[in-house]
Formats: C-alpha cells, structure tokens, sequence
C-alpha cells in the first residue's frame, strides 16, 4: 500500500514595480514569507527556485485567492503599494517565518514589532531588546539575511554613532536604504 503524498507548500508571487525598483513578493498560505529587492520578471525564476527549494514548494503565478497562498499574496500587495504611496505606515499581514530561524528569527521578530514607522534603532539596541547584549554584530548578519525587507524593516536599522550602516548588495543596496528611510522622513529625500 502506498502512503498518501504529502502536497507541496504553494508559493504565490507577482513582481511590484515601485519607487525602488522591482519588487518581487511570495506568499504562501501561512503568510508573505519572501521579498527580494531589484528582482523583476527575468530575475524573478531564479529568486524563486530558491525558495522553492528552500521550502519543498512548487510555485505559482498569483494564482487568485482561491488558494490559501494567493489569498496572502492578494492581502499583501494592497498594503505594500500604500507603504510607497506615503499612505500605510504598518503592514497588518500574517509572515511565514520559514526561511530563518533561531537569532536571526528573533532578533526579526522584535524588529517588526517594536521599530515602527518613522523611528530607527541601533544595531547594540535591537540585540539588547533580544537578550543578547554580545551580539551587536550578529543583529547585522540578521539584517543582511532578513528575507522580508520592507515589511520587516531593517532599513530602519543604523549604527550606534548614527551612521547609515550596511544594507546588503552594496552601494546601489545603501541607495533603497536611503529612500525607504526618506520616505518615511528620517532623511532627507535624495537631491537626485
């Protein structure tokens, strides 16, 4: 006799464009659980056989809330284009926490949580906030790997002198930094 298959977890996904360039979002049925900065259509099957494979998933082009994952990708979509209109200042959405675990996952958590809109938080703070008052370097790697960048905003993360920080990818990376944290009027708008 054979065993039942267990289904495979459904990834819902669109690509945004926004003021920061392409923004690829994937949900599954528990929640938004990927965005990926600079990833439009060409990018976007690579970013998601990643995931894919990550979760055990098999993806899928928005495929409508009839199914649990659509429904989530379906929730998200409104509010992060609201984020960018200057209209929503927090997301009310369910994250699928599966693609980090342990510190990083707790150090994320406190993040969504406790920096809101328009406020930063020090590197040295946000490990303080999560009992691990050693681990300042470590909320960076966090950051670096926090697979829901703006929704999990560690865009509004800097170092203890003020300073703007690390945003993975490098220079173009410090750029999105800079205008997320200009959108949401802790800087100055970029002059160009």
């Amino acid at each position: 006799m054979t065993q039942p298959q267990t289904p495979a977890i459904e990834v819902a996904w669109t690509v945004l464009d926004t003021p920061i360039g392409p923004l690829l979002l994937a949900a599954t049925g528990q929640g938004l659980v990927h965005v990926a900065f600079r990833t439009g259509e060409e990018e976007a099957p690579a970013v998601l056989e990643r995931i894919c494979s990550r979760l055990g998933a098999a993806a899928a082009r928005r495929p409508g809330s009839a199914s649990a994952a659509g429904a989530r990708l379906d929730e998200a979509i409104p509010q992060v284009e609201a984020y960018f209109a200057g209209t929503r200042h927090t997301f009310d959405l369910d994250f699928d926490w599966s693609l980090t675990t342990g510190f990083n996952r707790r150090v994320l958590r406190e993040l969504s949580a406790g920096v809101p809109f328009g406020s930063v938080v020090g590197y040295q703070d946000l490990a303080n906030r999560v009992g691990e008052p050693g681990a300042a370097r470590a909320v960076g790697t966090a950051m670096g790997s926090n697979p829901l960048p703006v929704v999990v905003p560690c865009h509004r993360v800097l170092e203890s002198d003020g300073g703007i920080g690390g945003f993975g990818g490098g220079l173009r990376m410090l750029d999105i930094k800079r205008s997320l944290l200009a959108l949401e009027g802790v800087l100055p708008e970029p002059l160009f």
